[in-house]
């Protein structure tokens, strides 16, 4: 027994070790430097300042210079920007990658080059689709306005990703376009894993597609569905690309993560940027383990 702990950990140290290189020293270093006050173009003058950058004048929390409260604050709104970012748009990615995996499950001639096609808004680079959905979406020369004037659906084009009033669900919608076959690709391996019996009893029962889908398809696939979901949740909720592209630095849009870009490479605020890449990272955290706390709640009140 001993043997096979001291082989276990001889496997074990060399991983534990890459772990630590490549995660925890950059983690720690920006921990670090949020205790400081440092800018990009002199590191080497940078002083000891405590927890000033959470909680100081200058502070991300608790600042008493925020005129409008927090919610009203640049990091406030980053934060409200990436919740409802993620919160809507992994609804909707859940929701379309059901239907997709549901109709992509059946047998169909053709099905391999239907899965096939499906996958390709994924496959696309997200500078490249949010580059491509730009020009459609620009206000002058944009293909989108130009068809939506053509029918009637609108008196005059739209600034889609300028006008704060559309520009975040504007970047939903793209992003609902681009990662809706992920989803669906993770639901589908979790339906593929199902008993073929169950439906063709339900077949010969007569029972109603939606009462299968409901009473067996869902909560047979509700384990590999919550994994899709924290998955995409995760992931949301780092969101930069897309919206830096459609959008810049617009603050009717700005991500957690855009926000901490900004601070740290157009300001230089090293010390002030990695705070809230800190911040980040512990939000991101403290997230992900609510929801799988509630989500293994909701699990168990259905399985008793």
């Amino acid at each position: 027994m001993k043997d096979r702990t001291r082989i276990a950990w001889m496997f074990l140290v060399p991983m534990l070790f890459l772990m630590l290189l490549v995660a925890g020293w950059p983690l720690g270093r920006s921990i670090w430097f949020s205790l400081t006050e440092t800018n990009i173009n002199d590191i080497s003058a940078s002083s000891f300042v405590g927890l000033a950058n959470y909680f100081g004048e200058f502070g991300l929390f608790l600042n008493p210079n925020y005129t409008e409260g927090f919610w009203g604050s640049d990091w406030g709104i980053s934060i409200r920007n990436t919740f409802q970012f993620a919160i809507v748009s992994v609804f909707l990615e859940t929701l379309a990658g059901l239907g997709v995996a549901m109709l992509l499950n059946q047998e169909f001639r053709g099905r391999a080059l239907v899965r096939t096609a499906v996958l390709v808004p994924w496959a696309i680079p997200t500078i490249v689709s949010a580059k491509m959905w730009g020009w459609m979406l620009h206000d002058q020369y944009g293909l989108i306005n130009q068809l939506l004037v053509d029918w009637g659906l609108i008196a005059q084009k739209i600034a889609w990703t300028a006008d704060p009033q559309y520009a975040l669900w504007t970047v939903v919608a793209v992003d609902v376009w681009k990662t809706t076959p992920f989803m669906a690709l993770l639901i589908l391996a979790g339906l593929q894993t199902l008993p073929k019996d169950c439906y063709e009893a339900g077949r010969v029962d007569g029972v109603h597609p939606l009462r299968m889908f409901f009473k067996v398809t869902l909560p047979l696939i509700k384990y590999p569905l919550m994994v899709a979901v924290i998955f995409r949740l995760l992931d949301a909720l780092r969101i930069f690309d897309l919206i830096y592209v459609l959008t810049s630095n617009s603050s009717s849009t700005i991500s957690m993560s855009g926000f901490v870009r900004r601070e740290m490479v157009d300001n230089g605020h090293l010390g002030y940027g990695s705070a809230a890449s800190t911040s980040l990272t512990l939000i991101i955290f403290l997230s992900a383990v609510l929801f799988m706390r509630a989500a293994r709640v909701r699990l168990s009140e259905e399985s008793s």
